[in-house]
């Protein structure tokens, strides 16, 4: 091997001990950087020169032009990225409910605050001070005014949960926004990849780190598959749906409901529409909703993962009531915290509030069954089963028209109608409710105290007309609050008193946050377990790097003498035959 052939190798070994030691100086200049992965030197052989081929020899005679600095490698592990991105989803979807169970608590003002169960014992307390003198003007304006502070703690509660309704259906848009956001992201990026590793030789690695951080976040917020081509290109799927793939991102659209204005996010290629004579699109979005909410949430299917489809469960697709809490519905609103506590909250109120009117229209002799009345047109009619009472003005427990008294009142209707009987007399017929009109129901939504039991609350009177105090209405208000004839909801069995309603409402808020902050706290570590795990490929550990550099160091000085003394032979040998 000629002594120029030689310098060739010193070379090689002075520029890849430099490149190795620039990437160590890389790796530590990056040790505290988010997202950032350790990379490794791969070195190899230049090839070789032959000087001969003898079929006797064992081996050609060939010698080598030094060392080449190939590649420079991420270290990573695919099967520790999945797991970590799947689990640390998961994750994030029990934080989510966590977060939206602390926040009912706190609206219940359990947590701090004036707590509800507070209105509820001052209502309760007010009932009994009444069963004890009924006719005393002060016991009934104290009822009357803590039925008052009832509906407007009620309606407070009720008002907080679709407030707090609004807020996660803010977050959801931005949730989206950001997901369209990283979309765009991985398909800049894979084309910056692509363009820089086209040629074989550098590789992108800053780059891929940032990519995968984005894979990293991104999987926080939904449940994402992902994959990488030979060309260097990821292609990520959201609930098994194309997001990134090839050269085109599929965007997230947002559905907004009439109404609430509650998102639902869709993709709008499964979608169908109709172009408006204005231009714009309508879209029927039925089959084409990122999340499917009516499979059940379980681990087992995986159905639990992303912080975006937590918020959407909580937050549901309505503002719900006690029309909810029938058995056909219940299923819809149940898996939804937010629903869930208003369909349960407002057919507490709605109990409380048509039994205290009941108990208040009995004392006025409202009775039930059929009733014929008289049309307009002279015509005759029969109502079936109604709930009627005969006008008496100047009556028990009536108002100034002869109608009932009632201590709640509907805000858009009236809860009586005037009719005039075949029989010529006024009768007022109570107006039923109707699942189907909003404006016909009694709940948090459509709720007052009786204006005029609010500035007289003495009208109550609870004295019959022979003079006596009317002691049996008293205590059937009483009775009320401590007959076990209510449930929770249809999926409960057990029958409680309206203060023992509210105490299990609480209680299975309580035990279903202490279920998910246990399930959280289980899946933190679990992740904190795998986050580990990955560190110890990924992470930069400063001890081996500067290990690294100081054997690159010496590869360069090794490389760096070797050059000297073949310049010094070669100097030797030129000074000699120049002689």
């Amino acid at each position: 091997m000629s002594l120029m052939s030689s310098l060739y190798i010193g070379s090689s070994g002075l520029q890849t001990s430099q490149n190795a030691l620039n990437t160590t100086a890389h790796n530590l200049s990056n040790v505290d950087t988010i997202g950032y992965v350790r990379q490794q030197v791969q070195q190899s052989g230049k090839s070789y020169i032959t000087l001969s081929k003898t079929a006797s020899a064992v081996a050609y005679q060939q010698h080598g032009l030094g060392v080449t600095y190939s590649r420079v490698k991420q270290i990573r592990d695919y099967f520790l990225d999945k797991t970590y991105r799947k689990e640390s989803g998961r994750s994030m979807f029990y934080e989510v409910s966590t977060d939206v169970l602390e926040e009912v608590e706190s609206q219940l003002g359990e947590l701090n605050g004036e707590a509800f169960q507070g209105t509820m014992a001052d209502l309760w307390t007010a009932v009994q001070e009444l069963a004890k003198d009924p006719a005393s003007s002060v016991t009934q304006g104290v009822l009357v005014q803590r039925a008052s502070e009832f509906v407007e703690r009620a309606v407070a509660v009720y008002d907080g949960f679709s407030n707090y309704q609004n807020n996660l259906n803010q977050q959801i848009k931005q949730q989206v926004d950001k997901i369209n956001k990283y979309g765009n992201q991985i398909l800049e990026l894979n084309d910056r990849i692509r363009a820089i590793e086209s040629g074989g030789v550098e590789h992108a690695n800053d780059l891929r780190d940032a990519r995968n951080q984005i894979l990293d976040e991104l999987s926080e917020l939904a449940s994402i598959s992902f994959a990488e081509d030979y060309f260097g290109n990821v292609s990520v799927q959201i609930e098994g749906v194309d997001f990134v793939k090839g050269s085109s991102c599929n965007e997230i659209m947002l559905d907004v409901a009439k109404g609430t204005g509650f998102y639902t996010p869709f993709w709008p290629q499964d979608a169908t529409y109709r172009v408006q004579d204005d231009g714009s699109l309508v879209y029927n979005i039925d089959g084409a909703e990122v999340f499917d909410l009516s499979i059940e949430i379980s681990s087992d299917l995986n159905t639990d993962i992303g912080g975006l489809k937590s918020m959407l469960l909580a937050r549901g697709d309505h503002r719900a009531d006690y029309t909810d809490m029938t058995p056909d519905k219940y299923d819809k609103v149940s898996q939804s915290v937010l629903m869930n506590m208003q369909a349960e909250f407002d057919q507490l109120i709605h109990n409380v509030v048509t039994r205290i009117n009941d108990i208040l229209s009995q004392a006025a002799g409202a009775q039930r069954g059929d009733l014929t009345i008289k049309n307009e047109d002279g015509t005759t009619q029969t109502l079936t089963g109604v709930k009627y009472v005969k006008a008496e003005p100047g009556g028990y427990m009536r108002n100034d028209d002869g109608s009932p008294i009632q201590m709640f009142d509907k805000i858009t209707t009236d809860a009586y109608t005037k009719v005039t009987g075949d029989d010529g007399e006024t009768y007022w017929v109570y107006n039923e409710e109707n699942p189907d009109a909003q404006d016909t129901l009694y709940t948090l939504k459509n709720l007052r105290i009786n204006q005029d039991l609010k500035q007289r609350p003495s009208i109550l009177g609870f004295r019959l007309e022979d003079g006596k105090e009317d002691q049996a209405t008293a205590d059937a208000l009483k009775a009320a609050f401590t007959e076990k004839i209510y449930t929770l909801n249809p999926n409960t069995k057990k029958k409680v008193s309206f203060n023992d309603y509210y105490s299990d409402m609480v209680t299975q808020v309580a035990n279903t946050g202490y279920v998910n902050r246990s399930i959280l706290i289980n899946q933190q570590n679990t992740v904190e377990s795998i986050e580990d795990a990955r560190a110890q490929v990924i992470g930069v550990s400063s001890d081996e790097e500067l290990s690294n550099m100081i054997k690159f160091q010496n590869a360069y000085n090794a490389s760096s003498r070797y050059i000297n003394a073949i310049s010094e032979m070669l100097e030797h040998i030129i000074t000699s035959l120049g002689r």
